[in-house]
């Protein structure tokens, strides 16, 4: 059951991003599964706010990959990389208040994000078998 080749996973992650989670998880949802050099690509060209930031953090992850295979003489090559995991999570929120009619207050939310993204080597099938 012992296989040669290790599976080595890279993460990064950016914490307290200013980004409402809802609209982070809609562009970490167009990047999940993809390759990794194809999805800084898409996210270089979406529309979405939030797509800087999460290239960045996906960037950041191709970084620690290419550091990590430096630092154990592994074989690297940045196209065999795929976005195993993406995930946003909700960070803290800053809550503020706006004058209203009559004397009142009204709260604002002015929510975070703590984005995560991991990086591995693309799965190879060893029986030649698929599942």
């Amino acid at each position: 059951m012992a296989t040669e080749t290790t599976t080595v996973e890279s993460r990064a992650v950016a914490r307290h991003v200013r980004i409402t989670p809802m609209k982070a998880r809609r562009v970490v949802d167009l990047i999940r599964g993809k390759n990794a050099a194809e999805a800084v690509s898409v996210l270089r060209f979406a529309p979405q706010g939030a797509s800087e930031q999460v290239r960045k953090v996906l960037e950041s992850a191709i970084a620690n990959a290419r550091v990590r295979a430096d630092a154990t003489a592994e074989r690297f090559d940045e196209r065999e990389l795929v976005v195993a995991k993406a995930f946003v999570d909700e960070g803290p929120t800053m809550k503020r208040f706006r004058p209203r009619a009559q004397g009142r207050a009204s709260r604002i939310n002015k929510r975070t994000s703590h984005i995560t993204v991991v990086v591995a080597p693309k799965p190879t099938t060893q029986n030649g078998g698929t599942r």
